[in-house]
């Protein structure tokens, strides 16, 4: 018997809806969900083969304990008990939690919950401080909330769209339909980038700038539009504040065209159609992702898009707004779920008494939780395993691997290596699992119910298709029946995902009025839903933002220099992004054969200029070495990079983040875009060393 069963894509913030056909319990094939007003019938190559890899013969299927060298499987009473006696040993203070932007809601809330009522420690995190930490930080310093403010369709519905930081035809392609749109009903597009990618082509005025440069163009933009008269002066009147602070900075003469062009390389005739366009357009909304988020200036980069957004008055309309395209399938839901060192669950802070108290009295745990105070990120918590015996010795990760997907990684790898106890839940065997203590085999997104929240903030259902390998569950199970083990079974009573959500929306503001019901609805639900009969709400800042007077702030902010510059030593740029045809660390993608064939490596690409001064032809094997350390992959030669500049892919086990610089001091978000980096030959392409 075949059936189609509809749930969310595992792998972009964009929450594609896609039928996975099943046959005699194995996945064989997928069609994309016609309903769903996110991808409207049409899915991206990673989606049309999201099924591959989920019967892989290597997919973890039994729990399995460390014996010295090896691993040993056992059952899972015996995996609980070894974790709860160990847990025992360490304070709050010793203890780290990952959660992961990869699983449900339901799975990240419960680790929450386990982290401060269980292990009572705010040291929670996960994979969203190398991605959006700039957008929660900046955002929310002007408009009182850190999310994207608008819906996917509402896109198509623009007048003019600008695009920084955002490959959005590889890395959101679905999203990408909808400038497609707007172009068909006479909309303009804008495109920045170091890169002439893919989207590029699209762009109806392409600003090739140099990577680190983004604020400098971001204020010369407002420079022109207040030169112009251009402004919407009844919006900056009635729903802001600061204006005359952003006048001040933006009209000074280093942001001029002139200036700008000198050292953004983008051309003055450029920047100042970028202005008019921008400023004369009914509707204009602005689509970003990490290649603005994932600086050390990341923060400041969020910012100016937001002062520019509120200088037009372009807020709170379909069409409009600040679209921060999420990287990840749930990476908005693990935020909204409080795995943050500083947040409950809705972003209420845990240094707060009265939400403290609030949330104490809901979960009911007889010795409290986690006293209000922050507790340490997940860059701090590996900085701390590091220096014995007073930091962090024991961690849980659920669906994290830290030893290829975070920066800093030497100090990742001697953080882990420094822990006395590592628990890890995953669907496969990945880098960090050879250093843990126990793993724990979980469900992936096709083997279990749930919800998962994408970058629009829409709350839509996972729905299983299939069985789990083995005896892996899915995580929330875990988690739930680990509690009981450690003494917590009343107040982990969950029979099934519906019970967690149930409780779940007592303790998020933002989804007080979402329900399973309304969840039958393909359409899904926008937060903020704050009661039963409210229908979501899919456009922010109607008629106020969400700081106390109602009004936006005014940010205004300065250029500064990248955290590297190039020199003699280390004279490229690099940056990095996404392809189509893989996501992130390729853990997924690889074992999908389609996409495994279309890119099977890692490589860096070099313009043509650069390359025959390094010396270097297509298919060499380089060292590429930065001021933090160093990494070999295959050369490939594009002219569509801008000379100065090389790319690298963030795909496989090359780890990228050996490169990568430090992390912002306001964010925590590290610096990928603006890495500067030597390139050496070391095998070229006919063998010759």
């Amino acid at each position: 018997m075949i059936t189609q069963v509809p749930t969310i894509c595992p792998y972009c913030g964009t929450g594609c809806t896609v039928n996975l056909i099943v046959s005699d319990g194995i996945i064989v094939g997928t069609t994309p969900n016609i309903r769903s007003p996110v991808n409207e019938g049409k899915l991206c190559p990673k989606g049309t083969y999201c099924y591959q890899f989920v019967h892989s013969p290597d997919r973890l299927k039994k729990p399995l304990v460390r014996k010295g060298d090896v691993f040993i499987e056992t059952d899972w009473d015996t995996a609980y008990h070894i974790i709860a006696e160990n847990m025992k040993i360490y304070s709050p203070e010793e203890i780290g939690v990952l959660a992961s932007a990869r699983c449900s809601n339901e799975d990240n809330y419960a680790l929450m919950k386990f982290a401060r009522g269980v292990l009572k420690t705010n040291n929670i995190d996960h994979g969203a401080r190398q991605c959006h930490a700039s957008t929660m930080t900046g955002l929310t310093l002007s408009f009182g909330m850190g999310t994207m403010t608008n819906s996917i369709p509402d896109i198509g519905e623009s007048d003019c769209i600008f695009c920084i930081g955002s490959n959005t035809f590889e890395q959101h392609p679905l999203i990408g339909r909808q400038i497609i749109r707007a172009k068909a009903d006479g909309g303009r597009f804008i495109y920045a980038d170091p890169r002439y990618t893919p989207t590029a082509i699209q762009a109806d005025l392409f600003l090739q700038f140099y990577s680190g440069s983004d604020v400098a163009v971001l204020n010369c933009i407002m420079g022109e539009i207040i030169r112009n008269g251009l402004e919407n002066r009844k919006f900056i009147e009635s729903r802001t504040r600061e204006y005359e602070s952003l006048k001040r900075v933006v009209l000074q003469s280093k942001y001029t065209p002139q200036e700008v062009s000198i050292l953004t390389g983008v051309s003055r005739e450029d920047l100042k159609t970028a202005a008019n366009w921008i400023g004369t357009a009914k509707r204009c909304t602005v689509l970003y992702a990490m290649g603005l988020s994932q600086q050390s200036g990341g923060v400041n980069n969020v910012r100016a898009i937001a002062n520019l957004m509120m200088l037009t008055g372009n807020i709170g309309r379909p069409g409009t707004g600040i679209n921060a395209l999420r990287g990840q399938n749930n990476v908005q839901g693990a935020c909204d779920m409080g795995c943050l060192s500083d947040s409950f669950p809705g972003y209420q802070p845990v240094t707060d008494s009265v939400v403290h108290r609030k949330i104490s009295k809901i979960w009911k745990f007889p010795d409290g939780i986690a006293p209000p105070r922050i507790g340490y990120d997940i860059l701090q918590m590996f900085q701390k395993a590091m220096h014995p015996p007073f930091g962090i010795k024991a961690m849980v990760l659920m669906g994290e691997n830290p030893l290829v997907s975070e920066p800093d990684l030497s100090t990742v790898e001697h953080g882990i290596k420094n822990l006395e106890f590592l628990v890890v839940s995953d669907i496969f065997f990945t880098k960090t699992c050879e250093h843990a203590d126990v793993v724990l085999p979980a469900a992936c997104y096709a083997e279990k119910d749930g919800t998962v929240t994408n970058t629009e903030r829409r709350v839509q259902r996972l729905k299983k298709a299939v069985d789990p390998p083995g005896v892996a569950l899915p995580d929330w199970q875990i988690i739930t029946n680990l509690a009981s083990h450690m003494g917590y079974g009343d107040q982990f009573p969950y029979e099934c995902p519906a019970d967690i959500f149930n409780e779940m929306t007592q303790v998020c503001p933002a989804y007080q009025g979402i329900t399973h019901e309304k969840l039958m609805n393909p359409d899904g639900v926008f937060w903020p839903c704050p009661f039963d009969e409210h229908p979501g709400t899919p456009v922010l800042y109607k008629e106020r933002f969400y700081h106390p007077d109602g009004k936006g702030v005014f940010c205004p902010v300065e250029w500064k220099p990248p955290s590297e510059l190039p020199d003699s030593l280390y004279p490229y740029r690099l940056t990095s992004g996404r392809v189509i045809w893989h996501w992130h660390t390729g853990t997924m993608t690889r074992r999908s054969k389609n996409l495994a064939d279309e890119v099977s490596e890692a490589y860096i690409e070099i313009n043509p200029a650069d390359a025959e001064t390094a010396g270097v032809t297509e298919g060499d094997v380089v060292i590429v070495r930065s001021r933090k350390g160093s990494l070999s992959c295959n050369v490939k030669i594009a002219s569509d990079i801008k000379a100065g500049m090389v790319f690298m892919p963030l795909l496989f086990d090359t780890a990228l983040s050996r490169l990568t610089g430090k992390p912002s001091p306001e964010s925590g978000t590290s610096e990928y875009k603006s890495v500067c980096v030597a390139i050496k030959p070391i095998i070229s392409h006919d063998g010759v060393s």
